[in-house]
């Protein structure tokens, strides 16, 4: 079954956030999903701790640079999807992690710094592909984007990107109350209070956006559009189809 691993040497860049919007909405939709929670500060596995996760959802805490690999394996013949996030820093166990993946997604801001850590972490996903004999597929997500204003400073990263075809998600995680509301009550974005949380429906669509994506990625590039029509993931819970 398809492997997602959120990687990036920065912190803060939205790795635990995209990826639980993604475990989510894969989950909620009737996929079985397994989350490696490999960041030290265990932010999946807090939100784990609170009402409301998926009963299609487990998530793994217990994880070390000697059983990475194992854990990712065996999730891998028990769930549809697995989905890695992974300490914000280069190690070995980022790198073990991602010999494993079918797709390495690199979250990232809009800011030349973040585009420069982006850009570490895809040579480390190219120094696995060469240690390990086997293309890795990765992609960059932009987070924390506005879905109305493309600043100048963003639009010269996605340029400097294409200009070196580095691959990017269309989809965009854009700033959103709704993402930092299921760290605190917990649960998916569905489930959360309208009269607590602003813009709800927003948040579903765009995080359905972004998961559709990536899903058209595992599936061979489909347009996502077509790819996570309802239901999301009809016809991506079977590993032939996203292998």
């Amino acid at each position: 079954m398809p492997t997602i691993v959120f990687a990036s040497p920065k912190g803060g860049v939205g790795k635990s956030t995209s990826a639980i919007l993604l475990a989510t909405e894969l989950a909620s939709h009737g996929a079985a999903v397994t989350v490696i929670d490999a960041d030290p500060n265990k932010p999946l596995s807090q939100w784990a701790g609170r009402p409301g996760k998926p009963d299609a959802l487990t998530v793994i805490a217990n994880v070390s640079e000697e059983t990475i690999i194992d854990i990712i394996e065996r999730a891998a013949t028990q769930t549809a999807f697995v989905i890695v996030d992974l300490e914000g820093t280069a190690s070995m166990m980022v790198g073990y992690a991602m010999s494993r993946a079918d797709l390495v997604v690199i979250p990232t801001q809009g800011s030349h710094l973040d585009a420069s850590e982006a850009a570490k972490t895809i040579k480390l996903v190219r120094s696995q592909e060469r240690a390990f004999a086997r293309t890795i597929r990765y992609a960059v997500l932009f987070t924390r984007t506005s879905a109305a204003i493309r600043p100048r400073t963003f639009q010269s990263i996605e340029a400097e990107f294409m200009k070196n075809k580095i691959p990017m998600l269309n989809a965009q995680l854009h700033e959103r109350e709704a993402y930092r509301a299921i760290f605190s009550f917990g649960g998916t974005l569905a489930g959360l209070d309208s009269s607590q949380v602003t813009n709800i429906p927003a948040a579903i669509a765009n995080a359905r956006a972004v998961a559709a994506e990536v899903v058209a990625m595992l599936k061979g590039g489909q347009a996502a559009s077509e790819a996570l029509s309802a239901p999301i993931v009809a016809s991506a819970t079977t590993a032939e189809e996203v292998a």
